[in-house]
């Protein structure tokens, strides 16, 4: 006489188990960079699309205007600009670093981007030629 047992050793079962586990251990880290080089994309393509809107804006007025927004959103003043999600934009006439011009100006401009959720922050000179080489450098997100 013989009897048949169908199942699963507990041996078997445990080393199952053990893959998933090591398998979850690979993937999770791994779905963590995927999500925060998504959202770094999502600020640079952000940021280009601004610097797009500015040009739009400096052929119709001859000037380049300032806007600020945290996404989403889009922009009252320069035309066509939306804000992706966790998405923070800002561009100013003759750039960043000056703080008493924040009206219009046909000296250029500069911006610069970032996701609340990802890990660079981008910037833009449209004096020196757009996207700047240090561009996507790392930061951490106040």
């Amino acid at each position: 006489m013989s009897v048949s047992s169908k199942g699963f050793t507990l041996i078997e079962l445990l080393v199952v188990v053990a893959i998933i586990g090591i398998l979850a251990a690979v993937a999770i880290p791994q779905f963590t960079a995927y999500r925060q080089r998504g959202f770094d994309a999502r600020a640079n393509s952000d940021l280009r699309n601004a610097a797009t809107s500015e040009e739009a804006y400096y052929a119709t007025y001859q000037v380049y205007a300032s806007e600020s927004l945290d996404g989403p959103a889009t922009s009252t003043t320069l035309p066509g600009l939306m804000v992706s999600d966790t998405v923070h934009v800002e561009v100013y006439p003759g750039g960043l670093s000056v703080i008493s011009n924040l009206g219009s100006s046909n000296e250029g401009f500069q911006g610069r981007s970032y996701s609340y959720n990802g890990t660079k922050e981008f910037r833009w000179d449209s004096t020196n030629g757009g996207m700047q080489s240090d561009a996507g450098t790392t930061f951490t997100a106040a």
